[in-house]
Order: structure tokens, then C-alpha cells, then sequence
């Protein structure tokens, strides 16, 4: 079926009834996720619209794939193929320890200005959980994507550049950086800041989530992480002032958001002891890495953790795990994360019908105890391989 591409009007993107939407399989086991993930949205697009819509899918090459045909990682054909079609999916890339290429999945996020990288998570009944009441576990994290210590800006010990870095730091800025150091950069502005902020509190508005909590560690990294505090109060005072209440100022509010703040290790506690008294927390980059896997392993870890990366014209959606080579071909890898991935992905296209289906399912399935080995050795019950729970999915559409 020929496809037709999605365009952009006045700022608005246009999904037409059969979209192309470009897809990248990914490395180790990304392969089998990315057809379970094709299959899964392929069914519940039909069952949702009678075969009045439909997704023509469009491979692009990253990773392994790319290096073995293209000789490089991530071709500039791939990001402008991205960057035309407005939305796309992808399986899970490796990035090398220490050398190696860069992180594909830090460049793609930078070069595309994918400045949000949204992960929900949600608990579905029957799925082993660490908390007594799991089922209070709803929140979204905003976690920003674009700077902070990911920008990737840093000096290996030794060199040249880093020693021109720390005599500098040393002779002109007064601090004490042994000649040992690897050196990094920790850039926090308040433009990228406030408008992931901005991407957090619609979001909080739009669906139905009434606490916004600001995560940080301001009170020690206070031009930073505190001045990404401040910014966020700035821009949601400047802006939303009627449709919110700030923690202290006055009582929650039936349909206004109650916005607050937490310090970055206090909020790992809240989400134990507390989580639901939380729903949307926006973050900087690196604070959001480590909180959303952490709410991962509170809702049956990483291969129930959807992600997406959304800008202002584009949006990139996957799997948060990552590549898990040593189970590639097996059979036996769980794909939920990326089937949940492209839920978010029929919910950002406005195929909201499609999207209900896939998690309707997805909390049948495993409310019959029919899931892979990651959850089945928890829950005393047989695994299904990959594509049998995809065939189970299937069938609970």
C-alpha cells in the first residue's frame, strides 16, 4: 500500500489515514521487539477503523545494521528521513562502554531537538512488583534531553584538552581539579528548561493529572539543577497561574494541577512510600535517567518502560531497555516496552482508539498470567516466547 507522508500546517501536524511512519529494528534483540511492535499496532489499527486507517511502515537503517551496509552508525539518511516524516519508532541501539561511537540514541535526540523524553509508568494488575500497594503507581516523567551532563561535553584525564580545561579552571576560576581528572560540563539553560517544563504542565493538564513536581538537587547544585527549579516556577507562574496551585499557597483545587518541588534523593524515597501523591515530575536530563528506571522496577521493570522523545514538529518513540544481545534470537525477549512505546506513539497521532486497545490488552494478557520469562519467573507461571505472547496480545485485542 502506498502511504502518504505527515505534514505540517500552521504548526499543527497532519496525520493522514495512512501515514508512513519510519521505524528503525535496533540492535541485539531489537529485531524481534520491532516485529511484535509492527504486528501488535498493525492489529489494533485494523480492529480500531475497519481498515479505514492504516500505517505503511518504512525501514531506516542505525546501529549494527547501518555499520554492516552503510559503514557508519547513524547515516545522515536516517536522521533526514526522521526529520521529513515528523514521527517515528525504533528499537533499542547499543552504545559502547567508554569508546566506541557516541550514544545513537543521545545524537538522534540532539540532532532532531527531541528536547522531551517522556516515560510513563503505569502498573497493570498481576505484574510482581517490590511496593505493598503498586497499583498507586501512575506518573510521567519529563525528563530533559538535550543538555545537562548527556550534552556529552567532557575531557578525558590526561589529554591536552582537558589539561588546557583544568589550568584554566585552576588559574582563572580559583578551584582546586587534581591533574588526574576527567572533566565534564553540566550546562542547565533556561530556555530548554522552561520549555520542557511547559511540555511537562500541558501534559499534566490535558490528561488528567493533578500534581506537577519540579525534581532536582538544587540545594547543592544551585545555578543548575536550583536554577531549573526556578525557571520552571517562573515560566508556570508567568503562564498557567489560573490553572494551578502552588504547594503552600493555597489548597488543591478540583481541575487545577497542584505544582511542587523535591529534592532529586528525596524524591526516590517518595515514590516508594508515597506514589500517589505523584503524577507528572519534570526533570533535568540525568535526574530523569535515574528516576524513571526506577519506577520501571516498581511496574515490572525495564521491558514494561515505554519512552518517547518529542520535540515541537517531531517525535521519536521506543523501548527505554536497552539491546540485551545475549538474548537476541531467542525468542524469548518481552516487547511490551516497545508495543507500550508505540501506544504513546498512536496517542501523539491522535489514534487514541487504537492506543486503548493495545493497553486493554496488555492488562488482559497479563491478567491471565500470559507473559515472558522476565515476569513468569516472579509470577511461578510457564514463559511464552516472544511471538506466542504477541499472538496472545493479538488475540485480547
Amino acid at each position: 500500500m502506498k502511504g502518504e507522508r505527515i505534514r505540517l500546517e500552521n504548526g499543527t501536524l497532519i496525520i493522514p489515514d495512512n501515514p508512513i511512519i519510519p521505524f528503525i529494528e535496533g540492535d541485539g534483540t531489537g529485531p524481534e521487539i520491532m516485529a511484535a511492535v509492527r504486528k501488535v499496532v498493525d492489529a489494533a489499527v485494523k480492529k480500531a477503523y475497519g481498515g479505514r486507517r492504516s500505517i505503511v511502515w518504512k525501514e531506516l537503517l542505525a546501529g549494527e545494521k547501518a555499520i554492516e551496509r552503510l559503514g557508519e552508525p547513524l547515516p545522515k539518511e536516517t536522521v533526514d528521513a526522521i526529520r521529513e516524516h515528523h514521527i517515528a519508532i525504533k528499537g533499542p541501539l547499543t552504545t559502547p562502554v567508554g569508546g566506541g561511537y557516541r550514544s545513537l540514541n543521545v545524537a538522534l535526540r540532539q540532532m532532531l531537538d527531541l528536547y522531551a523524553n517522556v516515560r510513563p509508568a503505569k502498573y497493570y494488575p498481576g505484574v510482581p512488583s517490590p511496593l505493598r500497594y503498586p497499583e498507586k503507581v501512575n506518573m510521567v516523567v519529563f525528563r530533559e534531553n538535550t543538555e545537562d551532563v548527556y550534552a556529552g561535553i567532557e575531557w578525558q584525564a590526561g589529554s591536552p584538552e582537558c589539561e588546557k580545561v583544568r589550568r584554566f579552571l585552576n588559574d582563572e576560576m580559583g578551584t582546586s581539579i587534581p591533574k588526574d581528572a576527567g572533566i565534564g560540563v553540566k550546562p542547565i539553560s533556561k530556555f530548554r528548561s522552561q520549555r520542557l517544563v511547559r511540555k511537562a504542565i500541558e501534559y499534566a493538564l490535558n490528561n488528567g493529572y493533578d500534581v506537577l513536581t519540579l525534581m532536582h538537587k538544587g540545594n547543592i547544585m544551585k545555578f543548575t539543577e536550583g536554577a531549573f527549579r526556578d525557571w520552571g516556577y517562573e515560566l508556570i507562574r508567568n503562564e498557567y497561574a489560573d490553572r494551578v496551585v502552588f504547594e503552600g499557597e493555597g489548597e488543591p483545587q478540583p481541575g487545577k494541577v497542584l505544582v511542587n518541588d523535591r529534592i532529586a534523593d528525596n524524591m526516590f524515597q517518595q515514590i516508594l512510600t508515597r506514589p500517589g501523591e505523584y503524577g507528572v515530575i519534570a526533570t533535568t536530563n540525568l535526574n530523569g535517567d535515574y528516576i524513571s528506571d526506577a519506577l520501571a522496577a516498581l511496574v515490572g521493570g525495564l521491558g514494561m518502560a515505554p519512552g518517547a522523545n518529542i520535540g515541537d514538529n517531531h517525535a521519536l518513540f521506543e523501548p527505554v531497555h536497552g539491546s540485551a544481545p545475549k538474548y537476541a534470537g531467542k525468542n524469548v525477549i518481552n516487547p511490551t516496552a516497545g508495543i507500550l512505546a508505540a501506544k504513546l506513539m498512536l496517542e501523539y497521532m491522535g489514534w487514541k482508539e487504537a492506543a486503548d486497545l493495545i493497553d486493554k490488552a496488555v492488562a488482559k494478557t497479563i491478567g491471565e498470567r500470559k507473559v515472558t520469562y522476565d515476569l513468569a519467573r516472579h509470577m511461578g507461571v510457564e514463559p511464552l516466547s516472544t511471538t506466542d505472547y504477541t499472538e496472545a496480545l493479538i488475540s485480547n485485542l
